[in-house]
C-alpha cells in the first residue's frame, strides 16, 4: 500500500520528534538527591575543599553543558568512576537539573 507524501512526511517527522524522548535516559530525582549529599557534599559545602554547590548553582542548560563534558573540576578529572556509578551519575544529573535555578521546582539540597 503506498502513501502519499502529504501523509508520509508528517508522519516521518512526528517519529523524529519522538526519538530523543525514547532515547533519553531518566533517572531519579530521589536517588540523585541522595547520591548528590553522598558524593558530593562531603566536598562542595560551605568551608568545605571545593566551593559550594547546590541544584541553584547552576541553570538547567549549565548543568547539562557540565554532564554531557563528563568531567569535574579544574582538574577534568572523569566523572565515573569515581564519583559513582553510570546510573548514579545520571539520578544526580536528574536531581540537579530538575531543581537549578531556573526549574520550576528550585531547591538548594538541605541539610
Amino acid at each position: 500500500m503506498r502513501f502519499p507524501a502529504s501523509y508520509v512526511l508528517p508522519a516521518l517527522a512526528l517519529l523524529a520528534a519522538a526519538l530523543p524522548l525514547v532515547a533519553q535516559a531518566k533517572g531519579s530525582d530521589t536517588k540523585g538527591k541522595y547520591y548528590f549529599k553522598k558524593s558530593c557534599k562531603a566536598c562542595h559545602v560551605k568551608g568545605g575543599s571545593a566551593s559550594e554547590l547546590t541544584p541553584l548553582s547552576k541553570t538547567q542548560a549549565q548543568w547539562k553543558k557540565f554532564f554531557e563534558a563528563a568531567k569535574h573540576g579544574k582538574g577534568g578529572v572523569p566523572i565515573t568512576p569515581k564519583f559513582g556509578t553510570p546510573e548514579q551519575i545520571l539520578d544526580i544529573k536528574t536531581f540537579l537539573v530538575n531543581h537549578a535555578s531556573d526549574s520550576p521546582q528550585p531547591e538548594t539540597c538541605g541539610g
